[in-house]
């Protein structure tokens, strides 16, 4: 896992995790982890989620895993219902999960409704239907934090990603609208806005000129799936307890400034 749990700063918190079996939702699960919450992760994958929960464990940290496909209504419900069997409420609801590599986005013309539908159904309208089931957990807990994760491709224009992009933007108008209804009731809604996330697999296999057009992007180094989760941790504890409905872009600042047109 890398590191060991030190008790502070989510001490006390337990945290649900969509698509942490693997990638940036296994990096947000093993960070809150390390700051000493609970975790729940969940994915469609056993094997990788039991891993998952392994590494956790062996840590020092608290996990465990369930199984959940979030177009399913009953195994939504059964997640939630989850959490709090195993660790004994809810708290933290991080959503992370995307519909990746299964249908094909492009276009607005060239999207299928059957694609466009799926991938709306993951991206949006699990999260939706998750925070319905989790608000009301977190209200008998006395407090809660949402943290949506988002994309820049919701603020920027990016070829050949309609769905993907209407996914997005419409989750970070979600967000504004949980905080404006929730807030007074002790439960925040944040959105995290990734950018490009270096990844060394990935990022192995491009060209030289490649990566470095992409470096060129960002105004500091490429972020890393550390770097997002840092910011999930951020968002989920009490440091973070009077900052709710924002949009916090984490991206090397590339959409604040076209890094390639400095210097």
């Amino acid at each position: 896992m890398g590191g060991r749990v030190r008790a502070g700063r989510l001490e006390g918190e337990v945290a649900v995790v969509t698509g942490s079996t693997s990638g940036l939702g296994k990096e947000i699960a093993r960070q809150l982890a390390l700051e000493g919450a609970a975790v729940l992760v969940t994915g469609r994958n056993d094997a990788r989620g039991r891993s998952v929960v392994d590494d956790i464990v062996e840590a020092g940290g608290r996990a465990a895993f369930l199984a959940a496909d979030l177009t399913d209504e009953e195994d939504r419900r059964a997640l939630i219902e989850g959490v709090g069997a195993a660790f004994g409420r809810l708290t933290v609801l991080v959503n992370n999960a995307v519909l990746a590599g299964v249908v094909k986005d492009g276009p607005v013309a060239d999207v299928g409704p059957e694609a466009w539908d799926a991938i709306l159904a993951i991206d949006i309208g699990a999260v939706a239907a998750l925070c319905r089931l989790a608000i009301p957990a977190m209200q008998r807990a006395g407090h809660g934090s949402i943290v949506n994760i988002s994309s820049r491709t919701a603020s920027l224009g990016t070829p050949g990603l309609a769905a993907y992009s209407a996914a997005k933007g419409a989750l970070n108008a979600l967000t504004r609208s949980i905080t404006a209804d929730y807030a007074r009731s002790a439960i925040r809604c944040n959105t995290v806005q990734p950018g490009y996330i270096l990844h060394d697999v990935r990022d192995a296999q491009l060209s030289g000129e490649r990566l470095e057009r992409v470096r060129g992007m960002h105004l500091t180094r490429l972020p890393t799936a550390t770097d997002v989760a840092h910011a999930v941790v951020y968002l989920a504890s009490s440091e973070a307890e009077v900052v709710s409905g924002i949009i916090l872009p984490v991206d090397g600042g590339s959409t604040a400034v076209r890094g390639l047109t400095l210097g």
